[in-house]
């Protein structure tokens, strides 16, 4: 999930650097139009597409999660259980859930607002339009078919912006701001939603701002954008006219010349960006499976009784065409019950062979986690042995037990002998004695 997530900011945030570098200045406003609204969705969809052609020009190891080993060394008896880890995302999920929950609120909020602004407002309809004169006010903003107009602006003002709001509302503009406010709710974690919002918010005005001009006299409408402070309404799906911070730039933009059509060209551009996107999401479709597959794992807890039993049922692990085979697995019929079968291998090694007495002779206490890496090549030599932990005694004692594995038949891939990565977490509980 996290990787999706990383994967579609990072998509989203290369889109909106192709857009402020190569689109932004040209005079495409459409085109540009569809690029804002249509780009941050495809990132969303992009890390779902996997193009074998492309996964397989890159070589790769296969990784292999093993279950968690859990060793206890007590004065009382213990006995092998089987314990399904917690969830690892269950407490994101529920700031996820909160933060939608939140965003949601504030959205109804802003359409309370809005809401109440019209109920407090004079109508009047024009063009099956319905404008809302408000009181006391100098706002002016529309939304959905609805016009807002304070009565303080003036009637050539009123005349400029009934103009330039009848464009965003033939053009449907709202759908364009509504669309991002959805997914700012969703993704409300998500700066690239908030700045793709933002950016369609701008070209709208630009949009506006060149057809209106061509109702009217350009000196009196750059007049009016000029002539005084209005005030503003902070609300983010509605198409205010008076934005202090973009009157600049929609004076620049209507003093620019119509790009050429040669400049067209630039959105060509976002073919190579959309194959790197595929490449990088086609390369992840292992990791992202075995990220899936290690979310329903069991952990196995075992004691140090040696000649014990423990169980492990449906070991998850990552997908290849054959994995390495352990001795004495081989005349299983299926490569699932292979997969077993190693498993549970390597686990009763690790059980019967690590030296517990390294807690008491190091003076340990408490849960100490080991983080072992190791690979069984394209040989089936187990190599690469590395190990991570507190402290060297216990990095030193996991890599002595691992390398006790004995040489396997190796994994294949597309009908090759392929090398696996196997990552391999051991917990070595040190309880003091009663």
């Amino acid at each position: 999930m996290i990787l999706y997530l990383l994967q579609t900011v990072a998509f989203q945030l290369l889109f909106l650097i192709v857009y402020e570098l190569l689109l932004k200045k040209e005079t495409f406003f459409q085109w540009n139009r569809i690029y804002l609204c249509f780009t941050p969705l495809l990132a969303l969809i992009l890390p779902f597409i996997k193009i074998p052609a492309l996964q397989k020009a890159i070589p790769q190891n296969f990784v292999v999660s093993l279950p968690e080993i859990i060793i206890r060394k007590t004065t009382t008896a213990t006995q092998n259980t089987i314990a399904t880890s917690n969830p690892p995302f269950a407490l994101f999920e529920i700031i996820l859930l909160a933060g939608i929950a939140i965003s949601t609120l504030l959205f109804l909020w802003k359409l309370y607002k809005i809401i109440q602004l019209k109920r407090k407002g004079k109508t009047e309809t024009l063009a099956n339009t319905t404008i809302i004169h408000l009181p006391n006010s100098a706002d002016a903003f529309s939304f959905a078919n609805l016009i807002f107009l304070g009565e303080n602006l003036d009637l050539t003002a009123k005349k400029h912006i009934i103009t330039h709001e009848m464009v965003h509302i033939k053009q449907k503009h709202y759908f364009d701001l509504l669309f991002f406010e959805l997914l700012r709710i969703i993704f409300w974690f998500n700066p690239m939603m908030y700045l793709f919002q933002n950016r369609v918010a701008t070209l709208h005005e630009f949009i506006a701002d060149t057809q209106a001009v061509e109702a009217t006299d350009k000196k009196n409408y750059y007049q009016n954008l000029l002539s005084e402070v209005f005030q503003t309404r902070n609300i983010s799906f509605i198409n205010t006219f008076f934005n202090h911070s973009l009157i600049k730039k929609r004076i620049v933009m209507l003093q620019k010349s119509k790009s050429k059509k040669s400049q067209l060209i630039k959105y060509a551009f976002l073919l190579p960006v959309l194959a790197g996107m595929l490449m990088v999401s086609s390369c992840e479709q292992t990791e992202t499976q075995i990220t899936k597959e290690e979310s329903s794992m069991h952990v196995v807890t075992i004691d140090t009784i040696k000649g014990g039993k423990s169980t492990i049922d449906d070991v998850p692990f990552a997908i290849i065409d054959q994995v390495p085979i352990y001795p004495g697995c081989g005349n299983l019929s299926t490569n699932e019950e292979r997969k077993i079968c190693m498993s549970k291998s390597i686990d009763l090694l690790v059980r019967e062979n690590f030296d517990t007495s390294i807690g008491k002779n190091s003076g340990l206490t408490g849960r100490q986690r080991i983080s072992v890496q190791f690979k069984i090549d394209n040989n089936g030599n187990v190599v690469d042995v590395m190990s991570r932990a507190a402290v060297t005694t216990l990095e030193e004692e996991a890599m002595r037990v691992i390398n006790l594995l004995p040489k396997m038949q190796p994994g294949k891939q597309d009908g090759k002998e392929v090398g696996v990565l196997y990552s391999l977490p051991i917990i070595f509980e040190v309880q003091s004695e009663e």
